[in-house]
């Protein structure tokens, strides 16, 4: 009888991922409405839902450095109906943030895609004369801890920009958090801070109308929309390459078929022409990996990650 059971119940299970999905699918998004995250999802959610035939419904959720948008969907069940779409930071910088975080982001999670990528950008105030790398390090140099950098917050990957900037060209800056990326270009164009580690995305219309001096950029190669801006390795400090990225995950335990349909429907639609034009032209860079490329992405990052901030004691306050 016990047999009986668990094949009835196994039956119900595989039918239930074969005519999944069958109703709208929640899409959480851990941060405020407007941002890269929030811009990704909605963007992702609307050509899924075309795809498979049911709405996809952003909800945001933010709060604690996206901790609790992540929480609710590690407590959801895994059917395929709750997903989250979140920058690294809840997945592999807030874990060794934010103590007694109620998540385990390398075993809560089945990770499906990551969509796309966008190198950070070192940019200067109008009234910094500094234009190459080379400037930016003698200045520090000349004023330890008092030429100021500006992030969205603490952990934030522009906050951790600077941090590995200072560490591989051995100088120290201030570090002047704010409360989200806006405000902190905000007082960077008005001249209130000196320098930082901006999403390419975010500056990209400050630099190319002169407002903001782009001086390098934090990726591996130089990115295709500001093809005259040297990478950091080029410009001689090597070792500080970080990448700003959002992803696509769900609550650990999905069934395989949903997994496998889910990722599809992502990688689809990243990679749908005009959304990846649209996207491209922002600065972003289209990544759109399968479930084991992501999640074998995620335990790097969040080992690299771990070890900056236990190096540079960096803390969530």
């Amino acid at each position: 009888m016990k047999k009986i059971l668990l094949a009835l119940t196994a039956s119900v299970a595989l039918s239930a991922a074969a005519a999944w999905p069958e109703k709208s699918v929640n899409v959480i998004v851990p941060f405020p409405a407007g941002g890269s995250t929030d811009t990704i999802a909605r963007a992702m959610a609307q050509h899924m839902g075309e795809k498979l035939g049911q709405p996809f419904v952003v909800d945001n959720r933010p709060g604690a450095t996206g901790t609790i948008g992540a929480t609710a969907v590690k407590r959801a069940a895994p059917d395929g109906y709750t997903l989250l779409v979140a920058s690294l930071g809840p997945f592999v910088i807030a874990p060794h943030l934010v103590k007694n975080i109620p998540y385990d982001a390398v075993k809560d999670f089945d990770y499906i895609s990551l969509p796309v990528q966008a190198p950070n950008v070192l940019v200067a105030s109008p009234a910094q004369k500094a234009r190459t790398v080379a400037d930016v390090i003698a200045a520090l140099k000349a004023q330890p801890g008092k030429i100021s950098f500006a992030s969205s917050g603490n952990g934030s990957s522009d906050h951790l920009s600077a941090e590995l900037f200072w560490q591989q060209s051995g100088t120290s800056g201030l570090h002047i958090p704010y409360k989200g990326g806006a405000p902190a270009i905000n007082d960077l164009l008005g001249g209130q801070v000196d320098f930082s580690f901006q999403n390419v995305n975010a500056v990209l219309a400050h630099i190319r109308a002169g407002k903001l001096h782009a001086i390098a950029v934090t990726g591996d190669r130089r990115s295709p929309v500001l093809l005259d801006v040297p990478t950091l390795a080029e410009a001689g400090v090597k070792g500080a390459e970080i990448y700003s990225w959002q992803g696509l995950a769900a609550p650990r335990g999905l069934p395989a078929e949903v997994k496998k349909k889910l990722a599809d429907a992502a990688i689809q639609a990243i990679s749908e022409p005009a959304l990846k034009k649209r996207l491209t032209e922002q600065g972003m860079e289209i990544v759109a990996n399968t479930p084991e490329e992501f999640a074998a992405f995620q335990a790097r990052e969040y080992a690299r990650w771990k070890t900056l901030i236990e190096a540079r004691r960096i803390t969530a306050d």
